[in-house]
């Protein structure tokens, strides 16, 4: 299986579990006379199935992120964590350049001449190339990312 197949299996699952779980929640508790609408003992018992499947996944996914060189040399592990802080740095100069620019809820306006004017700390034009940037090194990291998720066979 490629590491990408399992990626979406990952998700399937989770979805899968967090449906059961609403399930689970649904029918733990029904009122006298009453018949439950599912058996939640059995919904107990199907998701924690799942988890344990969840986890034989995720360790093996975690395990071939870790084995897996991308075409820059950097493991796929590292890569990851690169772009959780490629997209940390971008949110951050996005709302740097908008709080700057007074764009949103960072901006006002002044309805009188005698009001206070506001003013930029920031150089805004130079903060959003600098966004911009980031997000391009974002793009192209995730090309490698998906390329190598393609490619990579999964661990056992």
């Amino acid at each position: 299986m490629k590491l990408a197949e399992a990626l979406i299996n990952r998700g399937d699952l989770q979805k899968r579990i967090e449906q059961l779980r609403a399930r689970i929640l649904a029918n733990a508790r029904y009122q006298e006379g009453e018949e439950p609408g599912e058996d939640a003992a059995a919904l107990l018992t199907e998701v924690q199935s799942l988890q344990d499947a969840l986890e034989q996944l995720v360790v093996a996914v975690n395990l071939t992120n870790a084995s897996t060189i991308l075409d820059d040399g950097r493991t796929m592990t590292e890569a990851l964590a690169h772009r959780d802080l490629l997209r940390t740095r971008h949110s951050i100069l996005t709302q740097a350049a908008d709080a700057s620019a007074g764009v949103g809820d960072y901006g006002g306006y002044r309805q009188l001449r005698s009001e206070l004017r506001h003013l930029s700390a920031l150089p805004t034009a130079r903060v959003r190339q600098q966004a911009d940037d980031v997000a391009r090194r974002l793009r192209e990291l995730d090309v490698l990312i998906q390329q190598a998720n393609w490619e990579a066979d999964l661990s056992d």
